[in-house]
């Protein structure tokens, strides 16, 4: 497991957790808007975090934490990510995985072993529009889609949620999102904010009025569906 970052602790990633936050190094993806480009192109110029010390600090954190989220990048991409979170596991920690679905067997595999408790799925955009996107060959809308369905099954808590900018989302994606998965449990839009730390520049957000007029095309499909950032 490659660790590049620790969020000693959260209330926001784990919803209505007490959690920490992990940040693996490296993504299968190449999202010109991603907000931790240097986690994403260069994980290896980050300090390592030894798994030996992460794990003796939840143990010191047992009476404050109950969750650990696992984010990145990408988490499935990573070697040893099963026994990791099985190590977690065996300290009594509620765990939530952020992933980008490319993946589904380790999705699937980490579900149905019952080692992971709730999933945040990014969907970057309709499935048309995913390769210009994520900017990247190696992408798998086969297996994309097939994360989505088997979260859509209910087999674990989970939220679907996406990142909108101007430049690569209209209304007829966000509708187009909506229908493909339509009747979700929860979906977030998530405003757009220039990190400072970007794959590429010159992106940018909506205001909350058309963010607004986008959540209302949603609601249609997905009743729970809210704003993020705003």
């Amino acid at each position: 497991m490659l660790i590049s970052g620790l969020q000693k602790l959260t209330l926001l990633d784990y919803p209505g957790k007490i959690a920490c936050t992990v940040f693996t190094g490296g993504c299968d993806f190449r999202c010109p808007f991603c907000h931790n480009a240097s986690l994403v192109k260069n994980p290896n110029a980050f300090p390592r975090i030894k798994e030996d010390e992460f794990f003796d600090f939840i143990e010191k954190r047992k009476n404050i934490l109950n969750g650990v989220c696992i984010t990145g990048g990408e988490p499935t991409i990573q070697k040893g990510l099963k026994e990791f979170i099985v190590r977690i596991r065996e300290k009594g920690y509620l765990i939530k995985l952020d992933t980008n679905g490319n993946n589904s067997n380790i999705l699937k595999e980490l579900v149905n072993d019952g080692l992971v408790d709730y999933v945040a799925m990014d969907i970057k955009n309709s499935i048309e529009k995913y390769p210009i996107t994520v900017d990247t060959k190696n992408i798998d809308i086969e297996s994309i889609k097939e994360s989505a369905d088997f979260l859509l099954s209910n087999k674990v808590d989970y939220e679907f949620r996406t990142t909108v900018v101007k430049e690569f989302h209209n209304k007829d994606d966000i509708e187009k999102i909506a229908k493909w998965i339509k009747g979700a449990k929860r979906y977030f839009l998530q405003g757009f904010v220039d990190s400072g730390d970007l794959i590429c520049e010159g992106y940018s957000g909506y205001d909350k009025k058309d963010m607004e007029s986008l959540l209302e095309v949603t609601k249609k499909y997905i009743v729970n569906t809210e704003l993020r950032g705003y």
